[in-house]
C-alpha cells in the first residue's frame, strides 16, 4: 500500500454517503432479539430495580410487547420465567407442568402473532429452590438425571408452540439428548440454539434478580459454565454440540467474549449469536442515567461490536429501542 500523502485514510470518512460505502459491519433490526421476562406474579408489569428499563410482565403485557416486537420488525423474542417461590423445588418440577407459566406464554404469543420467532430456554434454574441448572444431590450437580429432565422439558416447550429450544444449563450430552426427544416426537423442524460457550460470568447478577433466583443461589456454577479464563474450550464445546444437533450457537455474556465469538465463527462458520447480558444492559444504563455515556450511541456501538465480532444476531434487553432508533 502507498505511504503518505498519496494514501490517506480520511478520504472516505469526510462524508455520510462514503462512510456508508465502506462500512464493514451493518446493525438492522433484523440482528435483534428481544428478551423478555414473564412473571405468574405481576399484574400488569413491575420494574426490575437493577435492571433499568426492563419490566416483569404478565403474560397479556407480554403479548401486548410481542406485538410490538412484530411491528418494529424484531424477527423473535425471547421469554424467560420469574416463577412463584411457592412452585420451586430441588428437582425443577415446574418446568415440566404443560399448563405452567412458560407454555401458557408461548401459546398466548403465537396464537397473538404467529408470524413472529419464539424462543425459549430449556433450563431449570428458574424452577429450582437452590437456583441451579440442574438437579442437585448434597453439593453436586447430577449431569445425566438433569439432561433427562431437559430433553422432556424440550417437548413440552415445542408442543407449546416454541420455534426454537435454546439449552442453556452447559450440561454434557444435553443438545443430542433435546434433539433426539424433538425428533421422537414429531418436532423435527424445532431448532437448538445451544448456549454453547456460556461463562461461569459475574455479569448475571440483575437477570437473577429478574427471575427471583438470586437470593436462592447456593454457592456458584463453575462446575458447569466454563472458566471466563478459557478460549480453546470454547471451540470442543461448540464441536460436540453441533455434531449433537444444534442448528445454531450462542456466546454468553457477550461484550467481555467478543474474541470467543469471533473464533467461533471464524471455525465452524455456523449461525452464531451473542447474548447481551443483564449485566453489560445494567452498566451502560447506569452510565448513561448519570450522564457519563450517551445512551443510545453506546447502546448502538456495543450492538455493532457483535457484529463486527461475526454475530448473526444478539439477544439483548435494547432490542426494541435499538430497532426505534434503526428506523429512523
Amino acid at each position: 500500500m502507498p505511504a503518505y500523502p498519496k494514501t490517506r485514510l480520511r478520504r472516505p470518512r469526510q462524508h455520510d454517503f462514503s462512510r456508508r460505502l465502506v462500512r464493514e459491519s451493518t446493525l438492522s433490526t433484523d440482528d435483534l432479539i428481544w428478551t423478555m421476562i414473564v412473571s405468574d406474579s405481576v399484574s400488569g408489569r413491575e420494574a426490575v430495580k437493577s435492571l433499568p428499563g426492563v419490566e416483569r410482565l404478565d403474560i397479556d403485557n407480554l403479548v401486548k410487547d410481542a406485538k410490538r416486537a412484530h411491528k418494529l420488525g424484531i424477527p423473535a423474542i425471547a421469554i424467560f420465567p420469574h416463577i412463584s417461590s411457592h412452585l420451586k423445588d430441588g428437582l425443577g418440577t415446574e418446568a415440566l407442568n404443560t399448563d405452567g407459566l412458560v407454555p401458557n406464554a408461548i401459546r398466548a404469543v403465537k396464537s397473538a402473532v404467529p408470524e413472529l420467532g419464539v424462543i425459549v430456554d430449556v433450563a431449570l434454574d428458574p424452577f429450582t429452590n437452590h437456583g441451579h441448572d440442574g438437579v442437585m444431590v448434597g453439593d453436586e450437580i447430577i449431569n445425566d438425571i438433569t439432561v433427562d429432565a431437559l430433553a422432556d422439558g424440550a417437548i413440552i416447550l415445542a408442543d407449546a408452540g416454541a420455534d426454537i429450544v435454546a439449552p442453556s444449563d452447559m450440561m454434557d450430552g444435553r443438545v443430542g439428548a433435546i434433539r433426539e426427544n424433538l425428533d421422537k416426537h414429531g418436532h423435527h423442524n424445532v431448532m437448538i440454539m445451544s448456549y454453547a460457550a456460556k461463562y461461569a460470568s459475574g455479569f448475571y447478577g440483575p437477570y437473577r434478580d429478574a427471575i427471583g433466583t438470586s437470593t436462592a443461589l447456593k454457592g456458584d456454577k463453575r462446575t458447569y459454565q466454563m472458566d471466563p479464563a478459557n478460549s480453546d474450550e470454547a471451540i470442543r464445546e461448540v464441536a460436540l454440540d453441533l455434531k449433537e444437533g444444534a442448528d445454531m450457537i450462542m456466546v454468553k455474556p457477550g461484550l467481555p467474549y467478543l474474541d470467543i465469538i469471533h473464533r467461533l465463527k471464524s471455525t465452524y462458520a455456523v449461525p452464531t449469536y451473542a447474548f447481551q447480558v443483564s449485566g453489560e444492559c445494567a452498566m451502560i444504563m447506569a452510565a448513561a442515567q448519570n450522564g457519563w455515556v450517551d445512551e443510545k450511541r453506546v447502546i448502538l456501538e456495543s450492538l455493532i461490536s457483535f457484529k463486527r465480532a461475526g454475530c448473526d444476531g444478539v439477544l439483548t434487553y435494547f432490542a426494541p429501542k435499538a430497532a426505534e432508533w434503526l428506523s429512523n
